[in-house]
C-alpha cells in the first residue's frame, strides 16, 4: 500500500464523509481547524487529490462551473480508498510513531544555556502554550455551538489535553530551575561523596560488570 502524505490522508478522510471538490475540502479543513494538524495549501491539496485518483483511492463523479469561475471537479472515495483509509487509521492510532519534535531536541541540549536564559525561555513557552490552549477552547466552543458531532473533533480535545500536560511539566521544571533545585554548575557526573573515614560508600561506587573476571 503506497504511503500517503498527511494532507492526502486528511483529504481521503473528508471524501469518506461525502463527495467533494478540492476547494470544498480546503474550506472544510479550515472550518474544522484541521490546519492545526496538517499544513493546508490549496495548490498542494489539488495535487494530492489528483494523486489519490491516480492510486485508485478516489474517482471523479462530476464537474460543474459557476459563472466565470474555473470548472470544479468533484471526487468520491472508492472501495480501495476506504480500505486504505481504515488500514491507515488503525495503524496510526495503535502504533506510536517517532515524530522528532524540535522541543525534545532542545531540552536534551538546554544545559548549554545560562540558567537565567533557560528559565526565561521556559516561561515564554508556557505563555505561548497557554495562548494555544485558549485557542483550542474557543475552537471547541465554536464546534459545539455548530452542533458538530464530537467524533469529528476529538483531535481538538486531544490537543488540549496534550497542551495541559506540557504546561504542568513546564511549570514544575521552571519553578525548580528558578529555585535552584536543578543544579546548573559543576561536572556532569558529581564526584562520589566520602564518609568520615575517607572511604567511598558502596552505594556510590561504580557498578562492576558482572562478566569482569579481574582478581
Amino acid at each position: 500500500m503506497p504511503d500517503l502524505t498527511p494532507l492526502a490522508f486528511a483529504a481521503l478522510g473528508l471524501l469518506a464523509e461525502a463527495p467533494m471538490h478540492p476547494y470544498e475540502m480546503f474550506q472544510t479543513m479550515l472550518q474544522r481547524r484541521e490546519d492545526r494538524n496538517v499544513k493546508v495549501r490549496p495548490g498542494t491539496l489539488y495535487h494530492q487529490v489528483g494523486r489519490l485518483a491516480d492510486l485508485g483511492y478516489a474517482e471523479v463523479v462530476g464537474t460543474d462551473r459557476a459563472g466565470n469561475r474555473p470548472e470544479r471537479t468533484t471526487y468520491a472515495i472508492t472501495d480501495a480508498g476506504r480500505t486504505a483509509l481504515e488500514a491507515g487509521l488503525r495503524r496510526m492510532v495503535a502504533e506510536p510513531a517517532d515524530e522528532y519534535p524540535q522541543f525534545g531536541l532542545a531540552v536534551s541540549h538546554v544545559d548549554n544555556l545560562p540558567v537565567e536564559d533557560v528559565a526565561a525561555a521556559l516561561r515564554a513557552r508556557i505563555a505561548a502554550l497557554r495562548t494555544q490552549r485558549d485557542g483550542y477552547d474557543d475552537a471547541a466552543t465554536g464546534l459545539q455551538a455548530k452542533g458538530l458531532a464530537e467524533r469529528y473533533w476529538l483531535d481538538v480535545s486531544y490537543a488540549r489535553a496534550m497542551l495541559t500536560a506540557q504546561l504542568e511539566w513546564l511549570s514544575a521544571i521552571a519553578d525548580r530551575v528558578e529555585r535552584g533545585d536543578v543544579p546548573w554548575d559543576g561536572p556532569a557526573v558529581p564526584e562520589p561523596v566520602q564518609n568520615s573515614t575517607g572511604a567511598v560508600p558502596k552505594s556510590a561506587e561504580p557498578l562492576q560488570n558482572s562478566k569482569d573476571t579481574t582478581r
